[in-house]
């Protein structure tokens, strides 16, 4: 499956990082959640050995390296690979008192764990919302951007003056190749703000939409200033995307994939600053002409229905802003923009949905699930606003809900399924009271458990506990999404079954894993040093060190065949590489390197829903 654009140039150089060479393989490693554990939380690391050491002693040391608690491994889960054949779990959940601590093995195998700190919840995880807060700051477009520690510059001001164009068409084996040249037929527009995606400067209406579902209820439920502002600055750029007035939604500004047979290259071809973009002297025809004056792309002509996954998200959006704004009347009107798009949704012959021109870069096929998530936010936002069409709505989630249920396109929390949330807050309208409901609290707490479930079945067969197929893109935002439905069951259930579940999930993207790396840039004793990231890469740093894309998650493992074609440097590029060979292992592979989309290029999509689970988990 494809998700993002890559960009395939020169020479591969620098390598460097923590594989140990063949000749002194080290017995063993000790993996753990390099953040820490509340104290009230199981607490769990791993042992990654060269052979099974059924009952061999550990204790845990404080800061001052004192003793304060010996334990004993069980008996291997698995092996790894053909180095690491023994995978010990270590369980110190006893430890309570907040502190900071390490893991110790001596003996047959000798090894040492990161420090990690045990503390009260907020204490731990109010942090990591801050820190991911600040990679939608650093991923902001247009005027307003937020210098911060990229030294960020205003970028693609051209797009406040935007062309419409009509839907590309595409080919080629990867279904992203350009089968025709680019028709105009529209504008100016003014798109201009927003947040880049990922490492490249596109902007999409669904993935801004999904993220600013899962930023506004965190800043609901207890956020702060800063997310509060970011909230509101993707959801200015979201009021662009949507014209009530004419019924069009603008679903994606650039063009990722260019075509040497029509001439022009697109956003993943070419390595730069986003500030760059403006300055350059081009005039139609030009090669870099849609680097610079980037084509807007509508998910359907102006007053047809639109793609029910995009309209339900993104009145989900607006209901939430109309939920955070103080002035009534402006979140009066944030209220009239969802209940417009939410209600021009095409529900019957949807076909294809819309997400990304192509389509191959997010292929979503679940919609049901959005339409629930924006039913039950308009309601929400109905109810505290007084509005009478409350009612109405809280039937609709339900209706949605009942068939997303009876659906056999299901999933877990990601980009690509937003039911979790959903149906946590539909329960809460249910709770209320919703006259002709068609689905009860019972069956979504049971989809809930469904989703939980299909986890702890994954996790079962993984030597580190792990729920998600490492070989497939999203380990970490699906890892995020299951700590986030654990939490969000236990939220609406009392029911602490599946807190243990949700809490190695969140361990697993922040250390405790076979490659010993946080999947959260800057977080973590070691954290990705290479992120496929333009402005990261080229921003430099005036006294000569390097600067930091803090708190952007990252892909984290994945199938080790979806690195056979990353390419060379690219050209103009800032070479970084960093090997973790020596852990690959089940077929799959980490790759921190510059090149290495497939593990190392962070996104918004994945980076929200950290965010929630971070938020959710304090």
């Amino acid at each position: 499956m494809l998700r993002r654009g890559s960009v395939a140039v020169v020479t591969l150089c620098c390598l460097g990082g923590t594989a140990t060479p063949a000749t002194a393989v080290p017995a063993g490693f000790v993996r753990v959640d390099q953040v820490g554990y509340a104290t009230s939380e199981a607490k769990i690391g791993y042992l990654l050995g060269t052979e099974a050491v059924s009952g061999a002693s550990f204790t845990v040391v404080d800061a001052a390296g004192r003793t304060v608690y010996s334990g004993k491994v069980g008996d291997s889960l698995g092996g790894w690979n053909d180095t690491y054949t023994a995978v010990h779990q270590v369980d110190f959940s006893k430890i309570s008192r907040p502190g900071t601590y390490r893991v110790k093995f001596s003996g047959k195998i000798a090894a040492e764990s990161p420090s990690f700190k045990v503390d009260r919840a907020a204490a731990l995880f109010q942090p990591l919302v801050r820190a991911t807060t600040e990679f939608f700051q650093a991923q902001r477009d247009g005027r307003n951007v937020i210098p911060g520690r990229l030294d960020r510059k205003q970028a693609h001001l051209t797009d406040a003056k935007a062309t419409v164009y009509a839907e590309p068409k595409f080919k080629g084996e990867g279904g992203d190749e350009p089968a025709e040249p680019l028709k105009p037929i529209g504008g100016p527009v003014d798109v201009e703000g927003g947040w880049f995606d990922a490492g490249d400067f596109v902007k999409f209406t669904s993935n801004t939409a999904y993220s600013l579902a899962e930023l506004g209820y965190v800043q609901r439920e207890g956020g702060n200033p800063q997310l509060h502002a970011e909230f509101e600055h993707g959801l200015d750029w979201l009021d662009k995307a949507w014209d009530a007035r004419t019924k069009t939604l603008y679903a994606q500004v650039g063009i990722g994939t260019g075509s040497a047979e029509f001439g022009f290259v697109g956003d993943h071809d070419v390595w730069r600053l986003p500030e760059a973009d403006d300055k350059l002297n081009v005039k139609p025809g030009d090669l870099e002409y849609f680097i610079k004056y980037r084509p807007v792309f509508p998910a359907g002509p102006a007053g047809s229905a639109v793609s029910p996954n995009l309209a339900g998200r993104v009145a989900a959006a607006f209901a939430l802003g109309a939920q955070l704004e103080r002035d009534p009347r402006q979140a009066r009107r944030y209220l009239e923009e969802a209940a417009s798009i939410f209600a021009a949704a095409k529900t019957t012959d949807v076909g294809e949905l819309v997400t990304a021109f192509p389509h191959a870069y997010y292929p979503e096929s679940s919609w049901l699930d959005d339409m629930e998530l924006g039913a039950t936010q308009l309601a929400l936002a109905a109810r505290k606003l007084g509005d009478h069409r409350y009612f109405g709505w809280a039937r609709q989630a339900t209706h949605w809900a009942g068939q997303y249920i009876a659906s056999t396109d299901k999933d877990t929390l990601n980009l690509y399924d937003t039911s979790a949330l959903a149906h946590a807050e539909l329960i809460g309208l249910l709770r209320r009271g919703v006259y002709g409901a068609v689905v009860t609290e019972r069956q979504l707490v049971d989809d809930l458990k469904r989703q939980l479930d299909q986890g702890v079945q994954g996790a079962a067969a993984s030597p580190f506990r792990t729920a998600v197929d490492i070989t497939n893109f999203d380990a970490a935002s699906k890892s995020f999404g299951f700590a986030a439905t654990a939490r969000l069951y236990r939220a609406v259930t009392g029911d602490r079954t599946y807190d243990a579940f949700g809490v190695q999930q969140r361990n697993f993207a922040l250390g405790s894993n076979a490659w010993g790396i946080s999947l959260v840039v800057g977080v973590g004793s070691n954290s990705p040093k290479c992120p496929h990231h333009q402005a990261a890469n080229l921003a430099g740093d005036p006294n000569g060190g390097k600067r930091v894309l803090y708190g952007a998650v990252i892909n984290g493992p994945n199938g080790a065949s979806n690195f056979e074609h990353i390419g060379d440097m690219p050209p103009g590029a800032i070479p970084c590489s960093n090997s973790y060979q020596a852990f690959d292992g089940k077929g799959s592979r980490f790759f921190d390197d510059l090149r290495s989309w497939p593990s190392s290029e962070p996104a918004i999509d994945f980076t929200s829903t950290a965010l929630l689970a971070f938020g959710l988990s304090s």
